[in-house]
């Protein structure tokens, strides 16, 4: 019984995540000591992928109106609250390693990347944003936007495996809601139609893939595993595992393949199937 015990505490403790992170910044400090302050200051002087997380978001959203560390503590008391976040990154880290060709280690999504970075200080937003706390959410939303060039309303429900390419120009409406595994490239708007109240904007289902440049507005549903090709303007239903493009978007045919998010493939076909 004891050793039974034993072996599952050592595999409660496995996160294979957060190791490889730290492995890559000791790589970090070793080939490039310019960098180790760098990477010990964000990595390796943490006990825990959710303890780093919260520093490096803290210090990249840092300025006179809130300090780094008041952010910090925030959102340390936030991963206790809500463990459910810890999940959420995580799978957004992996997506990002597995989906964009140009990441090649977990760390860079952690430290550089803006796309990342701007969708867990969302996930923050949010949590703040349905405990009431609505001002620190929509601080965390102006400064987020003001850093990452990505303007998310802290209102906005997401699921995890969430892959923002490279994020400039995205912006995301107050009733949108965006499902599990979705690959949204820069410049996308999931906006309103004009003036109206209430549910106004789309919902993203799961496995969607959103080119470049879209714009999707209106309260409309984007049907699983459906593809929005980049520069579309999405105004109507798009049933699942669609191809839509143009101005407006029709439908142009398939998908393309089962995950349209997780094969990135935003080419269209010649001969697709119209």
């Amino acid at each position: 019984m004891k050793i039974q015990k034993t072996k599952q505490k050592k595999i409660d403790k496995l996160d294979p995540v957060w190791d490889a992170v730290k492995c890559d910044a000791e790589k970090i400090a070793e080939k490039e000591p310019v960098l180790a302050g760098f990477v010990f200051a964000n990595i390796l002087n943490h006990n825990s992928f959710e303890r780093a997380l919260a520093h490096r978001l803290a210090q990249r959203l840092d300025h006179s109106d809130l300090s780094a560390d008041l952010i910090r503590q925030t959102f340390n008391e936030i991963l206790q609250e809500n463990p459910a976040i810890s999940d959420a990154s995580r799978a957004d880290i992996v997506a990002t390693k597995e989906r964009d060709p140009a990441c090649n280690r977990l760390l860079e999504p952690f430290l550089y990347f803006k796309g990342f970075q701007a969708i867990q200080t969302h996930r923050f937003a949010h949590h703040l944003f349905k405990m009431g706390k609505k001002d620190m959410a929509y601080y965390l939303q102006s400064r987020a936007s003001q850093i990452f060039q990505v303007d998310i309303n802290p209102a906005v429900s997401m699921g995890k495996g969430i892959m923002l390419d490279h994020g400039t120009g995205v912006v995301i409406g107050e009733t949108a809601k965006i499902g599990s595994d979705v690959s949204i490239l820069q410049g996308v708007t999931l906006g309103g139609t004009g003036k109206e109240d209430g549910d106004r904007h789309p919902k993203v289902s799961s496995g969607v893939l959103i080119g470049a440049g879209a714009k999707i507005l209106g309260n409309i549903t984007i049907g699983e595993n459906a593809r929005i090709a980049a520069g579309s303007v999405v105004l109507k239903n798009v049933p699942a595992h669609k191809t839509v493009a143009g101005v407006p978007a029709k439908i142009i045919g398939e998908a393309g393949c089962k995950h349209p998010a997780l094969a990135m493939n935003q080419m269209i076909d010649d001969n697709i199937q119209k």
